[in-house]
């Protein structure tokens, strides 16, 4: 190799290290709340997280129509109600796709009025449920996950009184 050509790969390799130092030290300088997901900037969950703390009759469906005869069956469930309590960290204590542990998870906002309930991270994670609607002490949800939305459907979850 020359040495115009070696001259021209030294400097090609400080301008890298100068680039890649200066992209380093822009990230060290970001402070917390300012990394934002895939998603763009957090958006706030359309309804308080500590609506979901209670007693639940749940249910599953996979068609449409079945929606309102699950809501029948899920109130009937109130017998041995799903209860979902504040997590250690204020998130909410619930059970994720096949794992009888309970985990501490966090109501997440998405654009366009959307919900998610997972772990921490951006929303529409393949663990996560999206809620497809909250009314009148009905939650209707789902796994993100299309292997265990196959396995389990839309959830119901109906508020238990008392």
């Amino acid at each position: 190799m020359g040495s115009t050509a070696r001259r021209a790969g030294g400097r090609l390799g400080c301008a890298a290290v100068v680039v890649l130092g200066g992209l380093a030290a822009g990230c060290a300088n970001l402070g917390e709340g300012e990394l934002h997901g895939p998603g763009g900037p957090a958006v706030p969950p359309p309804f308080p997280q500590d609506m979901l703390i209670g007693n639940w009759g749940i249910a599953s469906y996979r068609q449409e129509k079945d929606r309102k005869r699950t809501e029948v069956q899920a109130r009937a469930q109130c017998k041995l109600p799903y209860t979902i309590t504040k997590g250690p960290t204020d998130g909410i204590m619930m059970h994720v796709a096949d794992d009888p542990q309970l985990h501490e998870l966090k109501l997440k906002g998405a654009p366009g009025g959307k919900a998610f309930i997972g772990f921490e991270g951006p929303p529409g994670d393949p663990q996560d449920r999206e809620v497809l609607s909250f009314s009148d002490g009905v939650i209707t949800m789902r796994f993100v996950d299309p292997d265990a939305f196959a396995r389990y459907g839309i959830f119901v979850f109906v508020r238990c009184s008392g």
